[in-house]
């Protein structure tokens, strides 16, 4: 059901919306077949658990791995909204940082509008998380803390990131690769501070990650555990939990563990 904003006052809230996919927990599916954008509105506020989504770097909320995370989610018990960013998928625009955590912002305050007491939850995926901690810091500063934070795959902050990413680190010994990789990401103003951004918030606060993850590294997730950990007033709000080899960057969903860590998690925050 592709969902779109009456209330937006800008036209890039409405165009962030409009490509917005809301699935609803699979117990509601057929009570939302042929139903218009007014029903699936409503039904955010029937206590069933919100996730609004930020995929990866990569493609879309389509792709295949997506859809598996969603429909595992939705079969949980989850409205998911997955969202594509500006520059992605169907959505006109070019993707920038500060663009992309906008876009986070206006997605999860929509959500909010409409969700009644029903509880919503951040949760980003890889190049997501950075958007996702971004969103929630501008948040934070708002005084409109979000309900929870799911970072699957985090780096901590996307100068690391690239210089360890893997298809890279053959070049790294080339003359002059760091300082013009470096130059680029400054000149675009693109840093994504995981690391910094976590230092400043309340929100209940959930890492997950791969051991076997090659894209981002275990290490990154352990890290920003640590600073996150550190930082918190209330230490209780911040959690880890590492999956066994098998599931790489993109497959937690395929985890028989992972829905059960995300419900306990929530339900123990939100008790």
């Amino acid at each position: 059901m592709e969902t779109d904003g009456q209330d937006c006052v800008a036209s890039w809230w409405d165009m962030v919306v409009r490509n917005l996919r809301h699935t609803v927990p699979s117990c509601r599916g057929e009570d939302a077949k042929g139903k218009d954008r007014g029903w699936y509105e409503a039904a955010l506020q029937d206590g069933n658990p919100i996730i609004v989504y930020l995929h990866g770097s990569a493609e879309h909320r389509a792709a295949p791995h997506r859809l598996e995370l969603v429909k595992m989610l939705s079969d949980g018990g989850f409205h998911v909204l997955s969202v594509d960013y500006r520059g992605y998928g169907d959505s006109t625009g070019e993707p920038t940082e500060e663009g992309l955590t906008t876009d986070a912002v206006c997605v999860y305050e929509w959500t909010k509008a409409r969700s009644g007491t029903t509880p919503v939850c951040l949760w980003g995926h890889s190049l997501g998380t950075g958007v996702a901690t971004n969103a929630a810091k501008v948040l934070e500063e708002k005084g409109l803390p979000v309900d929870a934070l799911i970072l699957e795959a985090p780096f901590t902050n996307i100068w690391v990131a690239s210089i360890n990413y893997p298809l890279l680190k053959i070049y790294r010994k080339l003359p002059g690769f760091l300082r013009a990789l470096m130059d680029a990401l400054r000149k675009d103003k693109i840093v994504f501070p995981n690391d910094e951004n976590v230092k400043f918030l309340s929100s209940p606060l959930l890492i997950i990650h791969g051991e076997d993850d090659k894209t981002v590294p275990l290490e990154f997730g352990k890290k920003l555990y640590e600073i996150a950990h550190n930082a918190y007033r209330n230490k209780e709000r911040v959690k880890m939990v590492v999956f066994p080899p098998g599931f790489q960057h993109n497959f937690l969903c395929r985890s028989p563990t992972l829905l059960n860590t995300v419900r306990e998690f929530l339900s123990e925050q939100w008790a």
